[in-house]
């Protein structure tokens, strides 16, 4: 595998399989609700929790706006990706373009597509993981934070494996994890880090987006500080996630701006 992260990666299911189910992070988040009454108070108001006996997770009732941002994010999840729609199509484009300006794309279908990190030439078939909207989220971050778009896309920071994650599928996978972690297919929210994002989405509706960016980059920090190389990937992403959900529980978070990992990102 190159420096820029080509090469063959496991599936995106087979790396998130056990991010979601049996995972401790879930546990974490329910017997903070069940132990802390006073996270309720810090600017949730609007939410109340619900434990229904034939689920031992609790769910929030959701104000108006919220049940409105959280239909509209699934919306944007429940898109898979379609090579013949032509917004799909010229998103994938401008994705090659923000990461590579210097170098002209040949074709959708092009072994250059192995130097951003995807599995063949074709990254439709790495879609099917995440979606539309994971290749919106790599976008997105492409455009608002283009120097950690490229440090991670190029490794440039800190002391690299030999045998490194490939770029494109680690966002794929960042993305459907981030979508078990904040159980985002749920009607309501069953965690407190899935109540807390709703308020934050209700104020930002990028904040999924930018949720995504803070993620990947936090991951890459993970992975430099545990020496990571290929097959430690899934080891990393839980550690990824329980970082993330320890800092979204923090008292004086009131947006993701505040999240402690949001200042490893540059613009």
């Amino acid at each position: 595998m190159d420096e820029r992260g080509g090469g063959s990666f496991v599936a995106v299911r087979r790396i998130s399989q056990g991010l979601d189910r049996g995972n401790t992070c879930h546990t974490t988040s329910a017997e903070v609700v069940a132990g802390s009454a006073a996270w309720l108070g810090r600017g949730l108001s609007c939410v109340c929790a619900q434990r229904r006996d034939s689920d031992p997770r609790p769910s929030f009732d959701l104000t108006p706006a919220q049940e409105e941002c959280l239909q509209s994010l699934q919306n944007r999840i429940d898109v898979a990706y379609d090579s013949s729609i032509p917004e799909h199509q010229e998103a994938l484009r401008a994705l090659w373009n923000a990461s590579f300006p210097e170098e002209e794309l040949c074709g959708l279908i092009s072994e250059q597509w192995k130097e951003m990190g995807w599995q063949g030439k074709d990254p439709s078939t790495d879609f099917r993981g995440g979606g539309f909207i994971s290749l919106e989220n790599l976008l997105y971050f492409a455009r608002n934070f283009q120097k950690s778009f490229q440090d991670l896309l190029r490794k440039q920071e800190g002391d690299r494996s030999v045998w490194e994650y490939p770029f494109a599928v680690a966002g794929v996978n960042i993305t459907f994890m981030l979508i078990q972690m904040l159980d985002l297919e749920a009607v309501k929210p069953r965690t407190l880090v899935g109540a807390i994002f709703l308020k934050f989405l209700s104020e930002n509706e990028s904040a999924f987006d930018l949720l995504y960016c803070i993620t990947f980059k936090l991951m890459d920090h993970e992975w430099l500080s545990m020496r990571a190389s290929y097959m430690d990937f899934n080891t990393v992403m839980k550690a990824t996630r329980r970082q993330l959900e320890r800092e979204l529980l923090l008292e004086d978070i009131t947006r993701l701006e505040d999240l402690p990992s949001y200042g490893l990102l540059t613009r």
